[in-house]
């Protein structure tokens, strides 16, 4: 495995690897500080891909004022553990500098699937996501491209912008990990205090309460509004949680769901605050009339 710090590093051995093969090039963008769901979507690009690629950069671009960039939790050493024992070939390290070498002035706006959800809550955050990860797909130039579903909505703007722009790139999106209770693996999972881990298992549970009222209700069908407030209502029982948004809407184009439809897919989508820190998670279904 080898790891690069300069655009021009990792753009010679990407070069010089395609002249020797053939087999694709896969690509995997993080933010480090990996976990097992990082470490799943490397093992599906080595089972797909001749050369697999990891992007490990905290974009400063995505967070807001006030959001954790200085405090985003970082560990190259047990990064590159991870990495290595994944079957990566190149690791990009790079420097905001590397990346950033001049006040951005080309920004990439995705509408319509970022105004909801954390879109809604988090302004500017997702054209910081498209910029940067637009910026290392021109630089990668990969085949395949690698992300996990736990960020749905980053999945279905990722989706959109390469559809747009005909980047001649396949999103794989990879199904959300879980610890063994539950809790949907994050980088920020860290930052729980003991009593916040436990009762942040709300947010799983809340979903499956969900799932399965969905399938009770399979013949007499449901309102995304009830269903919205169930899964509220569960959320609200942890004394800790404070709910950002909970919602039910059509996917991937986020839109409020379509019952007209004789099979239609659904995200219920969840983003909560336990103290300091902001979690995610979604659950997402082929539900049909």
């Amino acid at each position: 495995m080898e790891v690069v710090h300069t655009i021009a590093d990792l753009q010679s051995r990407i070069k010089a690897y395609r002249r020797r093969n053939d087999q694709a090039v896969g690509f995997v963008p993080t933010m480090g500080f990996l976990h097992e769901g990082h470490a799943s979507l490397m093992n599906k690009a080595r089972s797909q891909c001749g050369l697999v690629v990891l992007s490990i950069f905290v974009n400063p671009l995505q967070f807001g004022p006030g959001e954790d960039f200085e405090r985003y939790p970082r560990d190259a050493e047990r990064d590159l553990a991870v990495a290595e024992a994944a079957g990566v070939d190149l690791v990009f390290m790079p420097s905001v500098s590397e990346m950033y070498p001049s006040p951005t002035r080309t920004t990439v706006s995705v509408s319509d699937v970022t105004t909801r959800l954390c879109g809604a809550s988090r302004p500017g955050h997702f054209d910081g996501v498209a910029t940067v990860v637009s910026k290392l797909f021109h630089i990668v130039q990969p085949d395949q491209a690698f992300f996990g579903l736990k960020d749905a909505q980053q999945v279905a703007v990722i989706e959109q912008m390469v559809q747009d722009l005909n980047m001649p790139i396949e999103i794989v999106p990879c199904p959300t990990l879980r610890e063994a209770d539950g809790l949907a693996m994050s980088s920020r999972n860290v930052y729980l205090s003991p009593e916040e881990r436990q009762q942040a298992l709300v947010l799983s549970q809340s979903l499956q309460i969900a799932k399965e009222y969905i399938q009770s209700k399979s013949s007499q069908g449901f309102t995304s509004t009830e269903l919205a407030s169930l899964v509220r209502a569960h959320i609200e029982t942890a004394p800790l949680a404070v709910v950002d948004y909970a919602e039910v809407l059509s996917y991937p184009t986020l839109e409020p769901f379509d019952h007209s439809h004789s099979i239609s897919s659904l995200i219920i989508a969840l983003a909560v605050k336990f103290g300091k820190t902001r979690l995610i998670d979604n659950l997402i279904l082929q539900v049909r009339k």
